[in-house]
């Protein structure tokens, strides 16, 4: 006789109904308490609708996960991917905002108090103590990422190539393109494991494709565009931005300086969301709320669309195994491209001994302890509040 578990993961029975308010009251929890990045919040999400609730078989659960890895951020599609498997088109944009919300909401609050005070000499020292910890975060999601999926010579090969490309500044859009269609060439075999994918990746590019050029806009729909088109690379996680909104917004917009970026990029670490909600701090900088609103949107944006497409098609898509392939061919670049954007952005962040100390002791705490990213944030803020940075 099969186990309550076993009858999950098979779907065959055991599948409860649920109300609208109530899967969105459950999305708004895991919103508010889901810190850790997209592989601690996957967790939740799957304790919620396939332990407890019991909403969706446990396979059902990973291919949507899967599936949220295609471009955008996984947590949020997969968010959308549950919605519209119970209530179609409005229940996946309802249930995605529903989980952004807490987040987003956070990060608009902690912007406002940071461009409002932080030319206070108290805060500017906490903020100094965070550009440290922010590259720790990075090479430890480099490190994450590349022991799960690092199994072959082959996915060895790839990232290597990714680490290099990524530190002559190629396209990452390029990048991970060529790193799937090697997947489909060399059949790498899918990876679908019973715990949820990892958290995402970075990679580093300094240019964006004119392809997707929009014309020259101002204001906030200048805002708008400007994020949506990354949107549309948005591939592998939150950390593959990392590069192409500082290239973006600090070399070509000037939007933010090179400390600010850092900063953001801290600030959407202490939110229960994705990295990703950087795109708020900038475009609450740029135009306030209405701005972080239309950057957020404009995102996501992209990834939504195409989450709510695949949604649709899923029945058809799901025993794809090209696709599978293709991921597999994606996967190790990013585990590349993400340890590449870590030189970039720690020039400006690690400029003493102390701060290469501090990188060494938040990463040994992240990697090998498993500490809470926010406590190693705070750890860093309290280093910089202490004077022991420069």
């Amino acid at each position: 006789m099969e186990s309550p578990d076993e009858r999950i993961e098979s779907g065959q029975d055991g599948i409860s109904a649920v109300s609208l308010p109530s899967l969105l009251a459950s999305f708004l929890k895991i919103g508010s308490i889901g810190f850790g990045g997209g592989m601690a919040v996957i967790a939740l999400m799957e304790d919620e609708f396939v332990r407890k609730r019991r909403i969706l078989p446990l396979n059902e659960f990973v291919s949507g996960v899967g599936l949220g890895q295609l471009l955008g951020a996984f947590a949020v599609n997969t968010a959308i991917f549950v919605g519209f498997r119970f209530y179609g088109v409005l229940g996946g944009l309802l249930s995605a905002s529903a989980f952004m919300l807490p987040s987003v909401l956070l990060v608009v609050l902690f912007s406002d108090l940071y461009f409002r005070y932080h030319s206070i000499p108290a805060l500017q020292s906490v903020i100094a103590g965070l550009g440290p910890v922010v590259i720790a975060l990075i090479v430890n999601a480099a490190w994450s990422i590349g022991r799960r999926v690092l199994h072959s010579w082959s996915t060895r090969v790839i990232a290597v190539v990714a680490f290099a490309s990524g530190l002559a500044h190629l396209n990452a859009a390029l990048v991970l393109a060529a790193a799937g269609a090697t997947g489909l060439l060399l059949r790498l075999p899918a990876q679908v494991p019973k715990q949820p994918a990892p958290a995402g990746a970075s990679a580093q590019a300094t240019k964006v494709s004119s392809l997707l050029a929009f014309p020259v806009l101002t204001g906030l729909p200048l805002v708008f565009t400007t994020f949506f088109k990354i949107g549309m690379i948005f591939f592998g996680g939150g950390f593959v931005l990392v590069p192409v909104l500082h290239h973006r917004l600090v070399t070509e917009l000037q939007w933010l300086r090179p400390q600010e970026f850092l900063d953001g990029l801290a600030i959407s670490n202490l939110a229960p969301g994705p990295i990703a909600l950087i795109a708020t701090f900038a475009g609450y900088h740029f135009a306030g709320l209405s701005g972080a609103l239309l950057a957020t949107a404009g995102l996501f944006g992209p990834g939504v669309l195409l989450m709510l497409a695949i949604s649709h098609e899923y029945q058809r898509f799901r025993s794809d195994a090209r696709a599978q392939r293709f991921l597999a061919g994606i996967n190790p670049a990013v585990a590349g491209l993400i340890l590449a954007a870590a030189p970039l952005l720690g020039r400006s962040a690690v400029v003493s001994w102390r701060g290469y100390l501090l990188f060494a002791v938040s990463l040994a705490l992240l990697a090998r302890f498993r500490w809470h990213p926010a406590f190693v944030l705070l750890t860093g803020a309290a280093a910089g509040y202490a004077g022991l940075l420069p």
